[in-house]
């Protein structure tokens, strides 16, 4: 795999990295070797660094001086505070989602959760996460605040592998369409408190997943 212009090979290095690690073919406390992704993508290892530094940027790498980069373990304290960050957010858009939502985004709003039904009857996880991500930009836009999907995005990757274990571990791929079918009606009939309540039970549905992981794979946790 031979790239040469120097932001195509950070961002496929970045692309090739986030996957591995977000779909836990690199799991948690897992070594990578700079010298050895530079090799694979025969380039140099100075665009490897600057993925890492990207990746590092969203808690999934630790990188230490004079010492091997690894995939970082879970912090329980950072997952708490992306999730109340997300959750902050995630609520003033719904708000703002039912005040906007015109026949257009109601429409769109349906088109995100039949494309997650399809990805569930596929059993397409990967799919259905990207689908997911869709779904939350969708309110975001249904809204009119764009802007706040790219703060969601950030927040929700720092927990995008506890997502995918929860979805392969726990087959919760149904539950969570349910959830988004139940904020998208309560959106669409504007009932802005009880679809504000439904986002936050939502967030909410990653703590048995955290607290399984947790019990079972303690090593994929910092001390």
């Amino acid at each position: 795999m031979l790239l040469k212009d120097r932001q195509t090979s950070v961002d496929a290095v970045f692309e090739y990295l986030y996957d591995e690690i977000v779909s836990l073919r690199l799991l948690p406390g897992e070594s990578i070797s700079e010298a050895r992704i530079a090799q694979r993508f025969g380039i140099s290892r100075q665009p490897v660094r600057d993925a890492f530094r990207s990746l590092e940027n969203l808690d999934l790498l630790l990188i230490r001086p004079q010492r091997a980069t690894e995939v970082r373990r879970f912090s329980i304290k950072a997952i708490e505070t992306s999730r109340f960050l997300r959750a902050s957010v995630e609520a003033e858009v719904i708000r703002r989602a039912v005040v906007n939502c015109d026949r257009e985004g109601a429409q769109k709003l349906d088109i995100c959760i039949d494309k997650q039904r399809n990805a569930m009857n596929e059993n397409n996880y990967k799919k259905f996460n990207v689908l997911d991500y869709e779904f939350h930009q969708q309110l975001c836009k249904t809204a009119k605040v764009d802007f706040a999907s790219d703060i969601i995005a950030s927040e929700k990757a720092k927990t995008d592998r506890l997502c995918m274990l929860g979805l392969t571990k726990e087959a919760r791929m149904p539950e969570l369409i349910d959830d988004h079918a139940a904020i998208a009606t309560a959106v669409k009939q504007g009932h802005t408190e009880k679809a504000v309540e439904l986002g936050l039970i939502h967030l909410s549905r990653l703590d048995e997943t955290i607290k399984t992981i947790h019990e079972n794979n303690p090593n994929y946790f910092e001390p």
